[in-house]
């Protein structure tokens, strides 16, 4: 006879899973012990388990395929619980095996007694307690087809105990995996969205997420209508590339020429896209939106016909119906508007006559463009988000991981773990800022005793850079947004690693030359400028009031004349612009 913990080991090893990202604790040793016995099943250790759930979504990510973290009873298992969150808001499957207190203590208040299934319930699209051994081949078989099927995280709570229960051999000892369907509308559902298009002029569309694999129906269907192409961050990877209807990036991180080609849009495609910010939606075009969840219609903007489907199987179905447009008015004001755009960002990545701080800009663009072909990125919330959003360039090889929807700090350092776990010999580059790094510092530890490869880029401005621009922008001075930090590179090389900081431009390719070409974990330290402003693509009247009185009031502080020239400068050419 077998263990619980045997049989869930041998279904996800059927089911084509090889990692567990997780942290050990007593109530887990049932299931600790399963994965040591079975020796075919990698144990990916981690310092917090945070990090666990976000690697898991990670792997998930790159792998398209279920992911693994666990968590011992109380706070263990708590910890995941902001790593999941990402997940399910990423929408990509992860199974999270939550260890609980004894079953006969369950309600008593006992040692580190929480209620997992409520606190899990928002975070996932399954959550269950196994509460007798012979429930856990159905409830896993069940966990675990939610997660796939619904791309998104499935939590199995069960008792330290049950881990350790002999069964027989189950019926539900079987592979679970992902079905593949193709998901479009009806006819009668299309030949509205093609009457709509085929009579308007100005069509703009706009990508997301939902056009992974559909690269090339994108590019026929913007060449039939004439249309420029605009992705929300998530969809950076999938659309930017090989694409000469590409007018950048819209939203909070995004470009003018983004927002423009939206803004004077008669006709507003939306492809696979939950872009969550309604002040960057037009407020008169027509609306069209394609995606694979019914519910995520009209929840953004109001929209004029809504369909069903995948991207790919969708604009398939769409082309036949379209009529090819010759008019490029639009696309080529857009166009136009791109490149002018396209210039004034990149004049701000270069070294700057050998001034310091370093121009975050030139960090970005130059790790770029000395990074592999095929790259894996992650980045955190944050500055190094907007760096990552302008200057990374993708090539349909390259992957862009972070917490896009979740939006939390300190993702970059547990995204890199799961993603280089999945291929050691793949390149990894976190882009971390100096508080996101810091918040989960105990996860380098974790780089070298795996030692896993990943190459750390820090951003350091040894502030909260991305709060203090909110504050500017709302008229507040800074306050609470210092951070006193160590020298990154001197802390990375106490731990065995590489570590190199740079503190002039002029010795910054070096840096990222040696720790690329590093075989092992490698932090870059890099002092970049605190005051370098990554406003949005549209300021508003009250944005520009509040930089204007954050500007007085620091000089009435006594922070310094300079800092209102500055700013004042800096909002006039992006109001211009």
């Amino acid at each position: 006879m077998t263990t619980v913990a045997d049989h869930i080991i041998s279904v996800l090893k059927l089911s084509g899973v090889r990692r567990i990202y997780g942290l050990p604790g007593d109530s887990l040793n049932g299931f600790t012990d399963a994965i040591r016995r079975a020796g075919d099943i990698s144990w990916e250790h981690v310092r917090h388990e945070e990090t666990a759930a976000f690697a898991a979504g990670a792997d998930a990510a790159l792998t398209d395929q279920l992911a693994v973290c666990v968590g011992s009873c109380g706070p263990g298992n708590l910890h995941l619980i902001n790593g999941l969150f990402d997940a399910q808001r990423s929408r990509v499957p992860v199974l999270a095996i939550a260890a609980h207190i004894p079953r006969t203590e369950i309600g008593s208040e006992y040692f580190q007694e929480t209620h997992p299934q409520d606190l899990f319930g928002e975070c996932s699209v399954y959550c269950e307690l196994v509460s007798t051994p012979e429930m856990m081949p159905r409830i896993l078989e069940m966990a675990m087809r939610a997660a796939i099927e619904e791309r998104g995280v499935a939590v199995v709570v069960v008792p330290g105990e049950i881990f350790l229960a002999k069964m027989d051999k189950s019926p539900w000892l079987r592979p679970v995996l992902p079905t593949r369907s193709v998901v479009r509308p009806t006819e009668e559902s299309l030949a509205p969205a093609a009457a709509i298009l085929n009579g308007a002029n100005n069509i703009t569309i706009l990508g997301g997420a939902g056009v992974a694999g559909a690269h090339d129906q994108l590019l026929q269907l913007a060449a039939a209508l004439q249309a420029p192409i605009v992705h929300a961050l998530r969809g950076k990877e999938y659309i930017e590339y090989d694409n000469p209807y590409d007018v950048g990036m819209t939203g909070l991180l995004g470009f003018a020429s983004g927002y423009k080609a939206i803004d004077e849009a008669d006709v507003l495609l939306m492809l696979g896209t939950d872009f969550p910010y309604q002040q960057f939606y037009p407020e008169k075009a027509t609306v069209i939106q394609v995606d694979i969840r019914g519910r995520h219609l009209g929840r953004r903007t109001p929209v004029d016909l809504g369909l069903v489907g995948t991207v790919a199987d969708t604009m398939s179905a769409l082309q036949p119906l379209l009529q090819q447009k010759r008019d490029r008015t639009h696309l080529d004001r857009c166009l136009r508007h791109y490149r002018k755009t396209r210039s004034s960002l990149d004049a701000l990545a270069v070294n700057d006559r050998d001034r310091t701080p370093i121009r975050p800009e030139y960090v970005a663009a130059e790790a770029s463009r000395m990074a592999t072909d095929d790259a894996v990125f992650t980045v955190d919330v944050g500055s190094p988000v907007v760096w990552a959003a302008r200057y990374l360039t993708m090539n349909g090889k390259r992957r862009l991981i972070g917490s896009f929807n979740h939006g939390t700090m300190a993702c970059a350092l547990p995204l890199a773990i799961g993603a280089q776990a999945v291929d050691r010999r793949r390149q990894v580059i976190a882009f971390a800022g100096d508080g996101g790094l810091t918040m989960l510092f105990g996860e380098l530890l974790s780089l070298a005793q795996n030692r896993l490869p990943v190459k750390i880029v820090v951003f350091n401005n040894s502030s909260l850079n991305f709060v203090e621009l909110e504050m500017k922008a709302a008229g507040i001075v800074n306050f609470g947004t210092d951070l006193q930090n160590p020298n990154f590179a001197d802390v990375a090389e106490a731990l065995g690693m590489f570590g190199r900081r740079v503190e002039r431009p002029g010795d910054l390719d070096a840096a990222l030359a040696e720790a690329f070409a590093h075989e092992g974990p490698a932090v870059v330290d890099v002092v970049t400028e605190r005051q370098e402003l990554s406003v949005p693509p549209s300021i508003t009247l009250e944005q520009a009031k509040g930089f204007s009185l954050y500007a007085i009031r620091t000089v009435l502080a006594g922070r310094g004349e300079e800092l209102l020239d500055l700013f004042t400068a800096n909002v006039a050419r992006r109001i211009l612009d």
